[in-house]
């Protein structure tokens, strides 16, 4: 049986208007979206695995979670190709004593994800101990490549 997205639209109206109209009344606190689908799962996997490599300062990690066309901007206004993000991310001249990403918000667009978050942070450098706290808005990008979501893009902006 085919069906095409006409088909879909009315059932889904139907359902979002119910929704709408619980929440009006009071029998519903918030109207639910649908369901996480297993695409926005699989982008919040990868966001977690990408925090935690930043912790770890994984190289390897990165390499496979990086799109090779990786854009990834600072809030400082520098931005880095995938090569020069995972040298200068794994140098060893810092590291994270703490690193949240606090509020993830993920909406899948057919191959594309787009993820904001906060990014709340204090790191310590190697030479000479001195702590730093970092509190930024964060936008990725993640594209399906395969079966997999590789980063194409981030930036970020001071709060």
């Amino acid at each position: 049986m085919n069906i095409d997205r006409r088909q879909l639209a009315l059932p889904a109206l139907a359902i979002g208007l119910l929704g709408v109209g619980l929440q009006a009344i009071g029998l519903l606190g918030v109207v639910p979206a649908f369901a996480g689908s297993a695409d926005e799962d699989a982008v919040a996997k990868s966001v977690e695995a990408f925090r935690a490599a930043q912790v770890a300062a994984d190289a390897k990690a990165f390499d496979g979670l990086c799109a090779a066309e990786l854009s990834y901007s600072h809030s400082d206004g520098r931005v880095e190709d995938k090569a020069t993000f995972i040298a200068n991310a794994t140098n060893g001249k810092t590291k994270f004593l703490s690193l949240a990403y606090q509020d993830p918000k993920i909406r899948v667009v057919g191959t594309a994800a787009i993820v904001r978050f906060h990014w709340l942070a204090e790191g310590q450098a190697v030479a000479d101990g001195k702590k730093s706290a970092t509190d930024l808005h964060i936008l990725m990008n993640w594209q399906k490549q395969g079966a997999d979501w590789k980063l194409l893009s981030r930036a970020s902006t001071k709060l």
